[in-house]
């Protein structure tokens, strides 16, 4: 592979890749798996089952043999797990042009990990159809993740704050309890995930709760921004009795002795003010509605204050994130062990900020933070998926992330090779059903692109970065190293990929809203493409490009948006699309004018 390409056998058929193989493509690989020494085929049969206490908890084994297929499960879970195995050994692409057989096979399996979550951003604009967030639950429940959380800032409908969320689509308790029930079903822990100190922007730009916060009148932020107002001020009592109000609806919806309270990046609380924090979460623990909760909080106040990890009530599980490859997971991870408090570890999709995903970051993000939750003892890998900024990337952005989480939260060892071409391959397979093995791996692909190029900002691709801020001048700052020969090479690899997905012949049930998805995608890419060439032959910013260039690009931009308006409405309540594509009606403004405004960072400002 080279230039951001998979390899070319990527087409193979599913019969042809059987044959090549030696064991079965499974989504988790197991932690053991031994295949007859002939490779022989059996005769498929139902499984006989039976409970074994003995083995690890959530595991099972599974014989494949001549006689009968066998099936001992430690639990419950134990038993779906051995199931969905046994489903992924009968799907097509393991069949090895036998249909009605197995590959005769002994497999002992267990996880690394009691909690194997995903956690969705609905709060950045994207909220989910409930069809469309079951649909993903069952997904992921084959592969094996037992944990959802919906990550909540303004969007569950709060009785007595309709403002906040009128607009946004919100989920009732009503939908939250159905999804709780589906989840359950399916052997799925739903846990609810509210902020509860930070990230209230959606709330503190009204006028009734500004107030509460610890700069109402906004405040400089990175990069020269002027935002506004973030984080409640916990000195106020009115903010206490907001977030007290919030949990008090929302816990009590779902059935899990879970609850995510957030406290990340309160930006306006000085380092001075850093004991009110933990004494916010003092306060937090002895609400009543919380009794007996195990309280999950993001880490990286604790980081950059470990004094703070001796203060921590009972209780509190840590949740150490962090989105680059180069993430210092083992030593946050030691320190936390070595304190002795409890800690999941919490890598990223990297689909956020990106238009199509960064992977190569992903899969080093995934395979760094299970290592280092395995080795200092992570009870949860817990992975995220953000919508920061507008959420632009398709939902097939972050597949590839889902399936690296599922195989590295179970069995990161085993899964320790997974690449590209694997990954894509599992994709195909498990995920979009193609059997002409093209879908999976357009969405690597596209993927893979971000590397392509010289600069690589963190938490974001430098294709994102002109579009979303077209005040920025192209070729500078974070997107300094972007030359045209690269993007012509980009260009290239969009136009393969197109040809490609002409190709695909995805049979899962949304395989061809996927393969649209990924067209999008590639369309907003090489739009960003023509966008930074034109910069460039300039000074790097839109002044510089001819009006009639601009005009150009601004009727591109309206293709891209009419499709994204299109494309939203398949998977997502409408609520939160006009939000979105308030930062691409801001760029064509830009487009059409040739000027762009400094301060600008989204719809509120």
């Amino acid at each position: 592979m080279g230039g951001g390409r998979l390899s070319q056998s990527s087409a193979a058929s599913w019969h042809e890749s059987a044959a090549a193989r030696h064991a079965p493509l499974l989504l988790p690989r197991p932690q053991r798996l031994h295949v007859a020494p002939d490779r022989r085929r059996v005769r498929d049969r139902e499984p006989v089952e039976a409970f074994d206490p003995g083995l690890a908890p959530e595991g099972y084994h599974l014989e494949v043999a001549d006689d009968a297929v066998r099936v001992r499960a430690a639990d419950d879970s134990g038993l779906r797990h051995a199931r969905a195995t046994l489903a992924q050994l009968r799907h097509p692409a393991n069949q090895a042009d036998a249909p009605g057989t197995l590959a005769a096979c002994r497999i002992e399996d267990w996880p690394d990990f009691a909690v194997r979550g995903v956690m969705i951003d609905i709060s950045r604009d994207r909220v989910p159809t409930l069809e469309s967030m079951k649909e993903r639950v069952d997904r992921l429940a084959g592969w094996k993740i037992n944990q959802i959380q919906l990550y909540t800032e303004h969007t569950f409908a709060y009785r007595g704050h309709e403002e906040v969320w009128r607009d946004a689509d919100p989920y009732t308790a009503e939908d939250v309890r159905a999804l709780d029930a589906h989840c359950r079903s399916r052997g799925v822990e739903l846990v609810a995930n509210q902020n509860t100190l930070g990230h209230f922007e959606r709330w503190l730009r009204h006028e009734r709760y500004r107030p509460l916060a610890i700069t109402p009148d906004g405040f400089d932020w990175v990069f020269g921004i002027r935002r506004p107002p973030l984080t409640l001020d916990p000195a106020k009592a009115g903010s206490f009795e907001l977030v007290s109000d919030l949990l008090g609806q929302i816990v009590p919806v779902v059935a899990s002795d879970r609850v995510h309270i957030g406290l990340d990046e309160p930006w306006e609380l000085s380092s001075d003010r850093r004991g009110e924090w933990v004494e916010w979460l003092r306060r937090l623990c002895a609400l009543p509605v919380l009794d007996d909760k195990e309280l999950l909080v993001w880490g990286d106040v604790l980081a950059i204050h470990p004094d703070l990890l001796g203060a921590l009530p009972g209780r509190v599980t840590v949740c150490e994130w962090g989105y680059e490859d180069n993430h210092p997971f083992e030593e946050r991870a030691a320190r936390l062990a070595s304190a002795g408090v409890p800690f999941w570890v919490c890598p990223g999709t990297s689909s956020w900020l990106s238009l199509s995903g960064r992977f190569d970051n992903m899969i080093g993000n995934i395979r760094t933070a299970a290592a280092a939750g395995r080795a200092h003892g992570a009870t949860g890998l817990l992975v995220t998926d953000w919508g920061d900024m507008g959420h632009h990337q398709q939902p097939t952005a972050s597949e590839a992330g889902f399936a690296v989480c599922a195989a590295m939260g179970w069995a990161a060892q085993a899964n320790g090779d997974l690449d590209a071409e694997s990954v894509a391959g599992l994709l195909d397979v498990h995920r979009f059903d193609d059997p002409a093995g093209e879908t999976g791996h357009a969405a690597v692909r596209l993927g893979q692109v971000h590397r392509m190029v010289t600069p690589l900002p963190p938490n974001m691709s430098a294709f994102a970065v002109h579009l979303l801020l077209p005040q920025w001048p192209v070729g500078q700052a974070l997107t300094d190293g972007l030359d045209p020969a690269d993007l012509d090479r980009v260009a290239s690899v969009l136009d393969d990929t197109d040809d490609a997905l002409r190709r695909a012949r995805p049979a899962a049930a949304d395989g061809d809203l996927a393969t649209e998805e990924l067209r999008a995608t590639a369309a907003l890419l090489e739009l960003s493409c023509r966008d930074a060439t034109l910069r460039l032959a300039g000074d790097g910013t839109l002044a510089s490009v001819p009006a009639s260039d601009r005009e150009t690009l601004a009727g591109s931009l309206g293709d891209v948006v009419e499709e994204y308006r299109r494309l939203w409405t398949r998977r997502y309540r409408p609520g939160g699309l006009e939000d979105s594509v308030a930062w691409f009606d801001h760029l064509g403004d830009c487009y059409r004018s040739g000027s762009a405004d400094p301060s600008w960072f989204g719809p509120f400002g």
